[in-house]
């Protein structure tokens, strides 16, 4: 089967053939109907999680699927043939159930759910990751009723759902997000957007908002932009970063969180729901086949404008 590979960590993606997976006991072989895309793919590839898990080469990216259940192996009965499913299949050793494959195979125990009635592929596969971390950190951060939210990179997938959730659940939102994507921002619920090209973000919102925010989830900057937005959040309030560069905080009185995402089957079930529901949409995706990935990875990835989903048969 076509798949997009690495040789080694830090190689460059090849679109690569290989051996056809075949389902093991306990194990469901996938169709690959939609492969989401993640920034997580290229840092696993880059080695980033070397330490904490084994990996197999070539090592096949990818971790975000929506498909069919083409085959079971002896004792997998969670899904019959022919149900649509979609996940986050992060399985070690890294590589071994990449999802930037025609077929994918991987135990039935797996972060997988079904596609609910009304959901296409690939707005299935543009979910686990981006909605399910969002929907994770809008459920840590308790109430958010009444309370100011601040989402840095709020254009990417993960930023445009948690947006919807906090708006959903009674927040004032503040996005940070390109002039391009104020009017999406707007349609998400935010009561403002900041563009980052019109000058310093602390200085305009601070400018508009003087007493500062009660929670700050900054989904883009390095150490010293999260230290530099932290200082935003008023005393008693939470700063959240996806970066793990919460040791960065200086700001008395305000909890910092480094966060990693939780995906559970559980998880996907309710995200499917917000989004089939109408309650939360998905992000503008932008479809390519697998042959257009190793190039759109060497140029930088495909953006924070929303979702790319790969079409493997296309």
């Amino acid at each position: 089967m076509r798949a997009v590979a690495v040789s080694e960590y830090g190689a460059s993606p090849a679109l690569v053939e290989v051996p056809d997976p075949r389902p093991g006991p306990g194990q469901v072989l996938i169709k690959v109907g939609a492969a989401g895309m993640n920034p997580m793919d290229s840092s696993i590839a880059g080695g980033v999680w070397a330490s904490r898990f084994d990996a197999t080469f070539p090592l096949i990216m990818g971790v975000d699927v929506a498909g069919v259940i083409d085959a079971a192996g002896k004792g997998a009965a969670r899904f019959d043939v022919g149900t649509e499913v979609f996940g986050q299949l992060v399985v070690p050793p890294l590589g071994s159930a990449g999802t930037y494959a025609e077929w994918v195979a991987v135990s039935q125990d797996a972060n997988l759910a079904r596609v609910p009635h009304g959901m296409d592929a690939v707005t299935a596969a543009a979910l686990p990751t981006a909605g399910g971390t969002a929907l994770d950190i809008a459920g840590r951060l308790g109430s958010l009723s009444g309370k100011t939210v601040l989402v840095n990179g709020a254009a990417g997938g993960v930023g445009s759902f948690l947006a919807q959730f906090a708006a959903g659940a009674g927040a004032s939102v503040i996005t940070v997000a390109p002039a391009s994507a104020a009017d999406r921002m707007r349609g998400y619920g935010a009561a403002e957007n900041f563009d980052r090209a019109a000058g310093p973000v602390t200085d305009m919102v601070r400018a508009s908002y003087p007493r500062g925010v009660d929670v700050l989830v900054d989904l883009a900057s390095d150490r010293d932009g999260f230290a530099a937005l932290a200082t935003l959040v008023g005393r008693g309030g939470t700063a959240l970063t996806t970066r793990y560069v919460a040791d960065a905080l200086a700001t008395a009185g305000v909890t910092g969180v480094n966060f990693a995402v939780s995906v559970t089957p559980e998880l996907l079930a309710r995200l499917a729901d917000e989004v089939v529901s109408g309650r939360v949409a998905a992000p503008p995706i932008t479809t390519v086949g697998l042959a257009d990935v190793p190039r759109l990875l060497l140029r930088g990835g495909s953006g924070a404008g929303g979702k790319t989903v790969i079409l493997p048969g296309a």
